[in-house]
Protein backbone atom coordinates (compact mmCIF):
# COMPACT_ATOMS: atom_id res chain seq x y z
CA UNK A 1 0.00 0.00 0.00
CA UNK A 2 2.81 2.42 0.91
CA UNK A 3 4.61 1.76 -2.17
CA UNK A 4 1.19 2.17 -4.10
CA UNK A 5 1.02 6.02 -2.49
CA UNK A 6 4.68 7.15 -2.66
CA UNK A 7 4.70 8.31 -6.30
CA UNK A 8 1.80 10.19 -5.25
CA UNK A 9 3.26 12.23 -2.76
CA UNK A 10 5.36 13.87 -5.38
CA UNK A 11 5.50 17.47 -5.93
CA UNK A 12 4.54 18.28 -9.98
CA UNK A 13 7.27 20.23 -9.80
CA UNK A 14 10.04 17.27 -9.39
CA UNK A 15 8.35 15.04 -12.33
CA UNK A 16 9.67 14.02 -15.25
CA UNK A 17 8.70 16.26 -18.02
CA UNK A 18 6.04 13.01 -19.23
CA UNK A 19 5.21 13.13 -16.01
CA UNK A 20 4.22 16.60 -15.42
CA UNK A 21 2.86 16.49 -19.18
CA UNK A 22 0.48 13.66 -17.66
CA UNK A 23 -0.30 15.92 -14.84
CA UNK A 24 -1.08 18.89 -16.77
CA UNK A 25 -3.21 16.75 -19.27
CA UNK A 26 -4.99 15.92 -16.52
CA UNK A 27 -6.00 19.34 -15.07
CA UNK A 28 -7.37 20.61 -18.18
CA UNK A 29 -9.32 17.62 -18.93
CA UNK A 30 -11.01 18.02 -15.32
CA UNK A 31 -11.14 21.92 -15.52
CA UNK A 32 -13.12 20.90 -19.35
CA UNK A 33 -15.50 18.40 -17.66
CA UNK A 34 -16.17 21.17 -14.79
CA UNK A 35 -16.88 23.85 -17.61
CA UNK A 36 -19.09 21.46 -19.78
CA UNK A 37 -20.78 20.46 -16.15
CA UNK A 38 -21.27 24.16 -15.13
CA UNK A 39 -23.30 24.50 -18.63
CA UNK A 40 -25.61 21.76 -18.16
CA UNK A 41 -26.05 22.26 -14.39
CA UNK A 42 -27.22 26.27 -15.64
CA UNK A 43 -29.48 25.33 -18.32
CA UNK A 44 -30.88 22.73 -16.20
CA UNK A 45 -31.94 25.34 -13.39
CA UNK A 46 -33.27 27.16 -16.10
CA UNK A 47 -35.76 25.05 -16.49
CA UNK A 48 -37.13 24.80 -13.26
CA UNK A 49 -38.54 28.13 -12.68
CA UNK A 50 -38.64 27.49 -8.93
CA UNK A 51 -34.53 27.81 -8.89
CA UNK A 52 -34.80 30.63 -11.03
CA UNK A 53 -37.03 32.62 -9.02
CA UNK A 54 -35.26 31.64 -5.48
CA UNK A 55 -31.97 32.83 -7.03
CA UNK A 56 -34.02 35.73 -8.15
CA UNK A 57 -35.52 36.77 -5.19
CA UNK A 58 -32.07 36.03 -3.21
CA UNK A 59 -30.58 38.99 -4.91
CA UNK A 60 -31.29 42.33 -2.88
CA UNK A 61 -29.97 43.79 -0.12
CA UNK A 62 -29.01 41.40 2.75
CA UNK A 63 -30.69 38.70 1.04
CA UNK A 64 -27.74 39.23 -1.50
CA UNK A 65 -25.16 39.19 1.12
CA UNK A 66 -26.72 36.15 2.39
CA UNK A 67 -26.31 34.53 -0.63
CA UNK A 68 -22.64 35.16 -0.73
CA UNK A 69 -21.87 34.24 2.19
CA UNK A 70 -23.34 31.15 1.87
CA UNK A 71 -21.93 30.71 -1.54
CA UNK A 72 -18.27 31.36 0.07
CA UNK A 73 -18.95 29.08 3.10
CA UNK A 74 -19.74 26.36 0.33
CA UNK A 75 -16.99 27.30 -2.11
CA UNK A 76 -14.36 26.86 0.94
CA UNK A 77 -15.87 23.93 1.73
CA UNK A 78 -15.60 22.33 -1.45
CA UNK A 79 -11.86 23.73 -1.76
CA UNK A 80 -10.92 21.66 1.47
CA UNK A 81 -12.72 18.94 0.37
CA UNK A 82 -10.12 18.79 -2.72
CA UNK A 83 -7.23 19.83 -1.16
CA UNK A 84 -7.18 18.06 2.43
CA UNK A 85 -8.85 14.89 1.73
CA UNK A 86 -6.43 11.77 0.74
CA UNK A 87 -9.70 9.93 -1.22
CA UNK A 88 -9.87 10.60 -4.73
CA UNK A 89 -13.83 10.41 -4.59
CA UNK A 90 -13.65 13.46 -1.97
CA UNK A 91 -11.70 15.28 -4.82
CA UNK A 92 -14.89 14.88 -7.13
CA UNK A 93 -17.24 15.56 -4.43
CA UNK A 94 -15.52 19.08 -3.87
CA UNK A 95 -14.99 19.84 -7.44
CA UNK A 96 -18.91 19.30 -8.52
CA UNK A 97 -20.09 20.87 -5.28
CA UNK A 98 -18.46 23.92 -6.45
CA UNK A 99 -19.64 23.85 -9.73
CA UNK A 100 -22.90 23.39 -8.36
CA UNK A 101 -22.79 26.64 -5.96
CA UNK A 102 -21.34 28.49 -9.20
CA UNK A 103 -23.93 27.38 -11.52
CA UNK A 104 -26.60 28.51 -8.72
CA UNK A 105 -25.04 32.17 -7.87
CA UNK A 106 -24.69 32.88 -11.98
CA UNK A 107 -28.26 32.15 -12.15
CA UNK A 108 -29.02 35.93 -11.70
CA UNK A 109 -26.49 37.48 -13.78
CA UNK A 110 -27.32 35.35 -16.40
CA UNK A 111 -31.41 35.81 -16.29
CA UNK A 112 -30.00 39.59 -16.34
CA UNK A 113 -28.44 39.50 -19.54
CA UNK A 114 -31.20 37.71 -21.33
CA UNK A 115 -33.72 40.67 -19.70
CA UNK A 116 -31.39 42.90 -20.94
CA UNK A 117 -30.62 41.57 -24.02
CA UNK A 118 -33.80 39.41 -24.86
CA UNK A 119 -33.09 37.72 -28.43
CA UNK A 120 -29.26 38.93 -28.28
CA UNK A 121 -28.50 37.33 -24.78
CA UNK A 122 -26.82 34.38 -26.78
CA UNK A 123 -24.67 36.28 -28.53
CA UNK A 124 -23.65 38.23 -24.94
CA UNK A 125 -22.56 35.21 -23.17
CA UNK A 126 -21.17 33.44 -26.60
CA UNK A 127 -18.71 37.24 -26.47
CA UNK A 128 -17.89 36.92 -22.82
CA UNK A 129 -16.87 33.14 -23.23
CA UNK A 130 -14.56 33.47 -26.04
CA UNK A 131 -12.80 36.82 -24.44
CA UNK A 132 -13.12 34.56 -21.11
CA UNK A 133 -11.14 31.55 -22.65
CA UNK A 134 -8.90 33.99 -24.67
CA UNK A 135 -7.92 35.81 -21.71
CA UNK A 136 -7.39 32.46 -19.88
CA UNK A 137 -5.41 31.10 -22.67
CA UNK A 138 -2.95 33.74 -23.00
CA UNK A 139 -2.32 34.06 -19.25
CA UNK A 140 -2.27 30.57 -18.97
CA UNK A 141 0.76 30.73 -21.64
CA UNK A 142 2.54 33.54 -19.85
CA UNK A 143 2.94 31.23 -16.53
CA UNK A 144 4.04 28.26 -19.04
CA UNK A 145 6.55 30.08 -21.08
CA UNK A 146 8.12 32.12 -18.11
CA UNK A 147 8.09 29.21 -15.93
CA UNK A 148 7.90 32.19 -13.20
CA UNK A 149 6.27 31.15 -9.50
CA UNK A 150 3.86 33.93 -9.15
CA UNK A 151 2.96 32.86 -5.42
CA UNK A 152 4.17 36.21 -5.00
CA UNK A 153 0.66 37.45 -5.86
CA UNK A 154 -1.02 35.65 -2.65
CA UNK A 155 -0.82 38.66 -0.29
CA UNK A 156 -1.48 41.36 -3.34
CA UNK A 157 -5.12 38.97 -4.21
CA UNK A 158 -6.00 39.03 -0.69
CA UNK A 159 -6.20 42.33 0.06
CA UNK A 160 -7.88 42.77 -3.38
CA UNK A 161 -10.13 40.71 -2.57
CA UNK A 162 -10.97 41.98 0.80
CA UNK A 163 -11.33 45.43 -0.35
CA UNK A 164 -13.45 44.23 -3.01
CA UNK A 165 -15.62 42.27 -0.55
CA UNK A 166 -15.61 45.35 1.76
CA UNK A 167 -17.32 47.23 -1.62
CA UNK A 168 -19.94 44.90 -2.25
CA UNK A 169 -20.87 44.61 1.35
CA UNK A 170 -21.18 48.70 1.45
CA UNK A 171 -22.81 49.26 -1.81
CA UNK A 172 -25.19 46.82 -1.21
CA UNK A 173 -26.01 48.12 2.23
CA UNK A 174 -25.94 51.57 1.14
CA UNK A 175 -27.65 51.17 -2.06
CA UNK A 176 -24.94 52.52 -4.30
CA UNK A 177 -23.90 50.56 -7.61
CA UNK A 178 -20.25 50.01 -8.02
CA UNK A 179 -20.34 50.58 -11.64
CA UNK A 180 -18.05 49.21 -14.38
CA UNK A 181 -14.98 50.51 -13.01
CA UNK A 182 -15.18 47.82 -10.35
CA UNK A 183 -16.02 45.42 -12.57
CA UNK A 184 -12.93 46.16 -14.90
CA UNK A 185 -10.81 46.13 -11.06
CA UNK A 186 -12.58 42.52 -10.63
CA UNK A 187 -11.42 41.72 -14.18
CA UNK A 188 -7.60 42.73 -13.32
CA UNK A 189 -7.65 40.47 -10.14
CA UNK A 190 -9.21 37.65 -11.75
CA UNK A 191 -7.00 37.52 -14.15
CA UNK A 192 -4.04 37.95 -11.24
CA UNK A 193 -5.80 34.70 -9.71
CA UNK A 194 -5.59 32.56 -12.83
CA UNK A 195 -1.93 33.47 -13.02
CA UNK A 196 -1.39 32.62 -9.13
CA UNK A 197 -3.74 29.80 -9.76
CA UNK A 198 -1.64 28.19 -13.12
CA UNK A 199 1.59 28.88 -11.22
CA UNK A 200 0.39 26.51 -8.45
CA UNK A 201 -0.41 23.59 -10.51
CA UNK A 202 3.49 23.68 -11.90
CA UNK A 203 5.38 24.54 -8.80
CA UNK A 204 3.01 23.77 -5.29
CA UNK A 205 0.26 20.48 -6.36
CA UNK A 206 1.38 17.19 -5.58
CA UNK A 207 1.14 14.71 -8.48
CA UNK A 208 -2.44 13.03 -7.32
CA UNK A 209 -4.16 16.87 -7.40
CA UNK A 210 -5.19 17.23 -10.21
CA UNK A 211 -8.54 17.93 -9.23
CA UNK A 212 -7.36 19.99 -6.90
CA UNK A 213 -6.04 22.36 -9.62
CA UNK A 214 -8.73 21.89 -11.93
CA UNK A 215 -10.85 23.25 -8.99
CA UNK A 216 -8.47 26.03 -8.30
CA UNK A 217 -8.29 26.99 -12.22
CA UNK A 218 -12.15 26.86 -12.22
CA UNK A 219 -12.67 29.25 -9.62
CA UNK A 220 -10.68 32.02 -11.34
CA UNK A 221 -12.22 31.00 -14.57
CA UNK A 222 -15.39 31.37 -13.51
CA UNK A 223 -15.32 34.80 -11.63
CA UNK A 224 -13.41 35.94 -14.37
CA UNK A 225 -15.92 35.26 -16.61
CA UNK A 226 -18.58 36.64 -14.27
CA UNK A 227 -17.46 40.00 -14.78
CA UNK A 228 -16.74 39.89 -18.48
CA UNK A 229 -20.35 39.35 -18.80
CA UNK A 230 -20.87 42.15 -16.09
CA UNK A 231 -19.72 44.39 -18.30
CA UNK A 232 -21.35 43.52 -21.72
CA UNK A 233 -24.59 43.38 -19.76
CA UNK A 234 -24.22 46.87 -18.76
CA UNK A 235 -22.06 48.10 -22.09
Amino acid sequence: MENHQAPNLQMVNDLSQEARATFYKKTYAHLAGAVLLFVLIETFFFQIDAIVNLAISLTGGISWLLLLGGFMLVTNYAEKMALKSDNVNMHYAGLILYVIAEAFIFIPLIFMAIMISGEGAFNILNQAAVLTLSLFTGLSAVVFLTKKDFSFLKSILSIGFAIALGLIIAGTLFGFNLGLWFSAGMVVLASGSILYQTSNMIHKYQSHQHVAASLGLFASLMLLFWYILSILSND
